[in-house]
């Protein structure tokens, strides 16, 4: 969604573009868990799709993440895919459906969702809007327009954006 008008949102977003089939995004999950804590909801982030080329299953992942959202538990499912990345290389899509199944999602509904593909279009929505940005890589942080490339390295980065936020939140008065 893009919304053209000079007003802020009134509260600070952080797109988090993410490979649900990613290491990297494995780790950053420690960041960006940290980022919730500190802030709850004075920061609104948003999981962004950018599954890449090289991981087979990222694409779906990214629309089973969808249809988890979809049915209310989007975080609780991103965690639990990106803590077992290596089972998702290692068992493939039928590993999204059990994922779902083990937290007590319709698993039968991922499986109807990842066939017929009712969340394409959000997932290369994100994937476009993120090449348009310049994301070449995941983790990717945008924060204030700023754009943050975790896939290099973390360090630093929870700190960068707790500078941006925390910025924001004083301009807001919050």
């Amino acid at each position: 969604m893009s919304d053209s008008s000079p007003v802020r949102p009134a509260v600070p977003v952080l797109d988090v573009w993410c490979d649900l089939q990613c290491p990297d995004c494995r780790t950053a999950l420690e960041d960006v868990r940290a980022l919730r804590a500190r802030y709850g909801d004075r920061l609104e982030l948003r999981l962004r799709h950018f599954p890449l080329e090289k991981n087979k299953h990222a694409f779906a992942a990214a629309q089973a993440a969808e249809e988890a959202a979809e049915q209310g538990r989007g975080w609780d499912y991103v965690e639990a895919l990106l803590a077992r990345v290596e089972d998702l290389s290692r068992k493939g899509e039928p590993f999204l459906v059990e994922v779902a199944g083990e937290l007590g999602l319709d698993a039968e509904e991922f499986d109807t969702a990842l066939i017929d593909g009712r969340h394409i279009l959000i997932v290369d929505a994100d994937q476009a809007e993120g090449k348009a940005i310049g994301v070449t890589g995941t983790p990717t942080y945008v924060v204030d327009g700023e754009r943050l490339d975790g896939g290099k390295s973390q360090a630093g980065l929870r700190e960068r954006i707790e500078t941006i936020v925390d910025r924001l939140l004083g301009e807001q008065g919050a």
